[in-house]
This record gives structure tokens, sequence and C-alpha cells, in this order.
């Protein structure tokens, strides 16, 4: 698997991993009627399943995965919360990416 695709397979992931937790916030806030958990549980199971399809070990799949999931919830911020990311944000997020990258680096095909 190329970088790539691993990078988008990380994003379609934490779009996953952030719906699926997000919809039960909304619940829990009073902003969304109950039946919204069963997409927030059908998202974590996405979730889960996607983080299966890499083809290395899972200790080194889930840290290379949280620089990615740093990243995505930034834009989540952004796009969905209506937050725009400060200059610290951005940073952090530079920051995670590197290291999902020197991660990555490491693997061998």
């Amino acid at each position: 698997m190329n970088l790539v695709s691993v990078f988008g397979l990380f994003v379609i992931t934490a779009i996953a991993e952030i719906v699926g937790c997000f919809l039960p916030y909304l619940w829990f806030r009073n902003k969304a009627p109950m039946w919204v958990l069963l997409p927030a549980a059908g998202s974590l199971a996405l979730f889960v399943w996607l983080l299966t399809l890499h083809p290395t070990a899972s200790g080194r799949v889930y840290a290379a995965y949280g620089g990615v999931y740093v990243a995505t919830a930034i834009i989540w911020l952004w796009l969905v919360d209506g937050v725009r990311p400060n200059v610290y944000d951005l940073t952090g997020s530079a920051v995670a990416l590197a290291g999902m990258a020197i991660i990555l680096a490491g693997v061998k095909n």
C-alpha cells in the first residue's frame, strides 16, 4: 500500500471515528434525538473495520493513524464546528502529520 493510499484510508477512518463520537455528543447535549445513536454505532464499527485494512502491525497503525486523526479533527473543527483553526492548531497538526510520516517511513512492504 503506498503512502497516498494509506493517508486516504486514514482520513476516511478518522471521519468515521469523529462522526461516531460527534453524534452521541449531539444527543448528550440535547441537540439531536436518540436515534442518532444508531448511525453513530455504525460509524464506529466502520472505523474499527477500516483500521483492519492496513497491512502492518496494529500498534504501528494506531500510532500513525493518530497523526492523521489530529489533522482531520482540526479540519472538522473548522468545517463543522465553525471555529477557525489558530496557529497552534495548525502547528500541532503539522507536527502530528510529521510523526505519522516518520512512523510509516519505517514500514517495510
